[in-house]
């Protein structure tokens, strides 16, 4: 296992060498470490609300957890609301792990919060479910549920 600062330090120079606009990135199994070591952590799941009904989501302290969506179902449409929703369970100093399906809607709210003013803005690399496998299914190349990382099916 490792330290809080080796996971920081893991982060920052994922965002130093991609030059990321945010704090860092984190592989799904750093994330469920620093998730465990830092209690003030939060893990935003950007998916919409059917994704994680028909999905499932990430089986974590229920504190640490929240759901914001970063498009609205039905209709996809960007959520207005999103920063005054993440205002209302982080503040500009709180740790904010973002996670999606694929690691693609996670990254464009990790760089809304940072221009926000949270200081403390992560992409989960990978995402819930991971990229696609040459048959077109995931769960079984990359993602969270791949990483074997607790998660409750739908």
């Amino acid at each position: 296992m490792s330290t809080l600062e080796q996971l920081y330090d893991k982060a920052t120079r994922r965002a130093a060498e991609n030059h990321l606009s945010y704090a860092g990135a984190l592989l799904p199994a750093e994330a469920f470490e620093l998730l465990q070591l830092e209690p003030n952590a939060r893990l935003v799941d950007v998916r919409t609300r059917a994704e994680l009904d028909w999905v499932g989501r990430p089986a974590i302290n229920g504190e640490q957890y929240a759901h914001v969506e970063w498009i609205r179902y039905p209709g996809s449409v960007p959520n207005a609301e999103f920063i005054e929703q993440l205002r209302q369970i982080a503040t500009p100093d709180t740790p904010i792990l973002f996670l999606c399906r694929s690691a693609a809607r996670s990254k464009l709210a990790a760089v809304a919060a940072q221009k926000e003013g949270f200081k403390k803005a992560y992409d989960l690399l990978e995402g819930f479910e991971g990229d696609k496998d040459g048959q077109g299914h995931r769960k079984t190349v990359s993602g969270w549920c791949f990483r074997g990382l607790p998660w409750m099916g739908a």
